[in-house]
């Protein structure tokens, strides 16, 4: 069981976001920008491609939605998009707020944001769902 697995199952605390019956959305807990959200299946996928076409399709949906909700509540003039999946065995969607395309470099420190400010976060991007 991933760590995202955990998270889903409520064995692991999360800045959760929004969440259906097929996917959860919740902050990164080492993100690159304020506001960077992980959204993810909760059925444990290892790969994007290994999903079957509707899990794929309603994956981007709700992506699609948390974004609109992100790019409302966390001041940016776009939000970018990547699928790495390098570091959990588990398919997610990084949704990032950008003012440059710098912001979305991973390679760059990332943020520690006290847990009163990630809270904020997230009931400002729940709220915009």
């Amino acid at each position: 069981m991933t760590i995202f697995s955990k998270i889903v199952a409520g064995e692991i605390p999360s800045y959760k976001v929004a969440e259906d019956e097929h996917y959860y959305a919740f902050l990164d807990i080492n993100p690159v920008a304020k506001g960077h959200t992980l959204v993810i299946p909760k059925r444990e996928v290892n790969y994007l491609f290994e999903l079957t076409e509707e899990e794929y399709l309603g994956l981007w949906a709700f992506a699609r939605r948390v974004a609109q909700a992100l790019e409302q509540a966390v001041p940016c003039k776009r939000i970018g998009v990547a699928v790495l999946g390098m570091e959990v065995p588990h398919c997610h969607i990084h949704l990032v707020p950008l003012n440059t395309e710098g912001d979305l470099n991973f390679q760059k420190p990332k943020l520690t944001l006290p847990a009163e400010q990630m809270a904020a976060i997230a009931a400002a991007i729940a709220g915009k769902m």
